[in-house]
């Protein structure tokens, strides 16, 4: 097989939608397989999850777990919704946010509009809720992916580029590759003035987790307003109200403040593959997360001073990127599997932004410290003792947040990424597909 037969395969959309299809299928099929083991106390404990307290983690000791952890807590949700009606408590954590060692390790912290969607995997076999689950959320970003005003090939490119940190999140069974859809989806209706669909991706996606909303920065770039804010209130309203079918008004205010009360506890000391991680691994910084969260909304938003810059499509594009980047790198709860979000927002600096040598080494440097440095490319004994304990794997999202806000603090072409291909698409790769 010569160069072209390979190019040929490595930029047709068809073969990157099987793979990602066939990754869902494979992985939920193996984590299925690999059966139960026995919980045993964690020997490097994080001291801040909010698990990680003796009356917690007392109830787990023996308990039987599956490799598919994550799914079964969204899946087992539903049924907690229901309970939720029957055991109506005001004291304590109970109900939907209750701890179930008999079913599954860690809480349920989601909102109730996210278990009420559970409901439509509840009653499916394991096997078969959890490959479609995991279908779902690589097809999302499959999809979000192809809205971008990118050539095929880029598109393609940028498929190959995150498919590692896709493969990460679909082996934890997590949310994050839907939330990575759902952000950029919403940015690729925004552009084709789907205003409806747009603000319902970014209040499903808030649903899920509450960084979501980050989202809603986008509606400055487009006009009409006005319906962005009355359909945003729509849709909020009706999707915050969709458990009433199952349980009443009163318990659903009580699930929605124990949710509120159980982010607040374990985000009260938290800090994960993070700046502030970061900053507490490399120099000893403590007690900085509401520093940095400060400085780094700061500096999200200085960009949003340029408003002539607003109908930029180059401008819009970086943005996302840096919204992308940014949830994950100031995100207290970042953990390996979150970063498809953040590598994603990498990927589309790189192809949005002009062409240039360190854009380019910046790029690598991420793919081989933040794609690989989890998988066996590293030595166990790399991995265990420097990517772990110094949080390498945040490090070069940082570096490339830091270039896209340069990025948008610096530009001053006015054009379409499509009509750059002649000039910068080229060199990293992609010219119009056939």
């Amino acid at each position: 097989m010569n160069w072209e037969s390979v190019k040929a395969i490595i930029y047709k959309p068809g073969v990157l939608l099987g793979l990602f299809i066939f990754a869902g299928i494979f992985v939920s099929v193996q984590l299925y397989l690999l059966g139960l083991h026995q919980y045993t106390f964690p020997k490097d404990p994080f001291p801040a999850d909010i698990m990680n307290q003796p009356k917690y983690m007392d109830l787990f000791y023996g308990k039987s777990l599956t490799e598919f952890n994550n799914y079964l807590i969204f899946k087992d949700s539903w049924f907690h919704l229901h309970d939720t009606a029957a055991n109506y408590n005001e004291t304590g954590l109970l109900g939907l946010y209750g701890i179930h060692p008999n079913e599954h390790w860690d809480f349920y912290k989601y909102s109730p509009t996210f278990a009420f969607f559970m409901g439509a995997f509840a009653y499916l076999p394991n096997l078969l809720g959890l490959t479609i689950w995991n279908i779902l959320n690589a097809l999302a970003v499959y999809f979000a992916v192809r809205m971008l005003p990118f050539a095929n090939k880029v598109q393609c490119l940028l498929l190959w580029f995150i498919g590692n940190e896709m493969l990460t999140s679909l082996s934890n069974t997590q949310s994050n590759g839907l939330m990575c859809g759902l952000m950029v989806a919403a940015y690729g209706c925004m552009q084709n003035r789907k205003i409806a669909l747009a603000t319902l991706w970014i209040v499903v996606a808030t649903y899920i987790k509450p960084y979501g909303a980050i989202g809603f920065c986008m509606i400055l770039f487009y006009p009409g307003q006005l319906k962005f804010i009355l359909y945003s209130a729509l849709w909020t309203v009706l999707l915050g109200a969709l458990p009433l079918l199952v349980i009443p008004m009163q318990t659903l205010v009580w699930e929605y403040k124990n949710w509120a009360y159980l982010i607040k506890e374990d985000a009260a000391a938290a800090v994960g593959i993070s700046v502030a991680g970061w900053l507490h691994t490399w120099f000893g910084i403590n007690n900085s997360k509401f520093y940095v969260t400060v400085v780094g909304v700061l500096l999200f938003l200085v960009p949003f001073v340029r408003y002539r810059q607003y109908r930029n499509e180059q401008f819009k594009l970086l943005t996302l990127a840096s919204m992308l980047i940014w949830v994950i790198i100031f995100n207290h709860k970042a953990e390996s599997s979150t970063y498809i979000i953040a590598v994603t927002g990498v990927a589309i600096w790189y192809f949005a932004a002009p062409k240039a040598t360190w854009r380019t080494a910046l790029l690598f440097f991420v793919l081989l410290f933040t794609c690989f440095s989890t998988t066996d490319i590293f030595p166990p004994y790399v991995r265990k003792h420097f990517i772990y304990p110094y949080t390498i794997k945040a490090f070069p999202c940082i570096l490339a947040w830091c270039a896209v806000i340069y990025d948008l603090m610096t530009m001053k072409n006015t054009t379409s990424p499509q009509a750059r291909e002649q000039e910068a698409i080229p060199v990293n790769g992609a010219q119009t597909a056939p």
